[in-house]
């Protein structure tokens, strides 16, 4: 069954019956993801929803001068999209890229609209998993305007404590808005202490 690691994932929320169950496999699609490889460029439409089965992957801007801001990670049980362009079908102004060899399953807008028309769950479960990710976002803003580059990491360590072992050190720094030297010497004072 394709679509079994989502239908796991959902006992964590209310899980899925049988025919619920055989309806999201039928819309659900699975790829094997390079490292460094795009599932979503600057300029195009995001056509889906994302779960990652296996991997780690960012999503990131690029600013005038060519440099990375990384706005999210995602890793194994977890959803990424551009929510903005997928919903609009406007150009996204971000990027998806696998950090690592990633396996992800894959739901086109139409196979998403029909699953929360035809299976309530689904539509409750997923509003509890953006509900989850605004908080997170919620809490990123807060921390951003008012703690200082130790605290932002701090909070990173505590509340990504399994990523921050798998990301290098460059993407942390970029989601933490800081340069990859200046987080070198953070991580250095940190030990210390």
């Amino acid at each position: 069954m394709t679509a079994q690691p989502i239908i796991e994932n959902f006992k964590n929320y209310l899980p899925l019956n049988k025919e619920e169950s055989s309806l999201l496999n039928k819309r659900t699609a699975q790829r094997q993801i390079k490292r460094r490889q795009m599932i979503l460029q600057e300029n195009f439409v995001c056509r889906h929803y994302t779960f990652v089965v296996k991997g780690c992957f960012k999503m990131y801007s690029v600013d005038e001068k060519g440099c990375e801001h990384n706005i999210s990670f995602a890793v194994e049980n977890e959803w990424i999209a551009d929510l903005g362009s997928f919903y609009s079908e406007k150009p996204s102004k971000l990027f998806i890229e696998a950090i690592e060899p990633s396996l992800i399953l894959q739901i086109e807008k139409q196979d998403l609209l029909y699953l929360f028309v035809n299976v309530p769950k689904f539509d409750r479960n997923f509003r509890v998993i953006i509900e989850e990710k605004f908080i997170e976002l919620q809490n990123r803003l807060l921390q951003n305007i008012s703690s200082n580059a130790n605290q932002r990491y701090l909070d990173f360590l505590e509340q990504y404590p399994k990523l921050a072992l798998r990301l290098p050190n460059t993407q942390i720094a970029s989601y933490l808005g800081i340069t990859p030297e200046f987080l070198s010497k953070i991580r250095s004072e940190t030990q210390i202490k």
